[in-house]
């Protein structure tokens, strides 16, 4: 019982991880417009993100603009994009094979070896989802650094850390551990049944030495 729910609780969190995930694919805040030093603080606060870049102002309306052409964005843009792409759908294939390996449902086989295995096949996509996630997040940001402190940026064109990039960290790390724990889980209880099956053999052999003996006494 307590196996099942170390499974749910870590079911639960990768599922909670991967609402991040995708929300952090979305939003357009990766990097926002810096205000640090002798920058000039203007009326409109910019943003931009892997889809669109956007601009907002402070009467509060916001105006966003898609990005038009795939291959004229930087590589790192497309690769990230690449990269969380695959997380989002690593993370909708983890939550069916989970939910079909998990002790807690009848779905798919009952045996509970093979149910095991699925989940940690799931519990492992999990953490593929959570490291291309992590890599793009960390990516990003590294390139955010490297333009804000390089002196040939203008001062006015500089970008910090936006508010996904931070959403993309908690979210990686909550899919990650959520994966661990599913694969932790089946890994201890298939330890406690070696475990179980070693403790019983020597009885058994004991058992067919008497057996022999019985069936051919001297």
């Amino acid at each position: 019982m307590a196996n099942s729910g170390f499974q749910l609780l870590g079911y639960f969190l990768a599922l909670g991880g991967w609402i991040g995930i995708i929300s952090t694919t979305v939003l357009p805040q990766w990097k926002q417009s810096s205000y640090a030093g002798d920058a000039i603080i203007m009326a409109v606060g910019l943003y931009e993100g892997l889809w669109m870049s956007c601009a907002s102002q402070s009467t509060g309306q916001v105006q966003c603009k898609i990005f038009d052409s795939l291959l004229s964005l930087d590589i790192h843009i497309q690769t990230c994009r690449a990269l969380m792409v695959i997380s989002v759908l690593m993370g909708f294939i983890a939550i069916i094979v989970s939910v079909v390996g998990m002790k807690c449902t009848k779905v798919g086989d009952n045996n509970p070896s093979t149910k095991n295995k699925i989940a940690v096949a799931g519990g492992g996509l999990f953490l593929l989802a959570g490291i291309c996630t992590l890599v793009s997040v960390s990516w990003y940001a590294t390139q955010v650094s490297y333009h804000f402190f390089d002196p040939n940026t203008p001062v006015n064109a500089r970008y910090e850390f936006g508010s996904a990039l931070f959403v993309g960290w908690a979210a990686a790390c909550l899919t990650m551990l959520g994966g661990s724990f599913l694969c932790c889980s089946c890994a201890n209880e298939e330890r406690r049944g070696q475990q179980y099956y070693r403790q019983s053999q020597p009885s058994t052999d004991r058992e067919a030495e008497l057996l022999s003996e019985t069936s051919f006494p001297d």
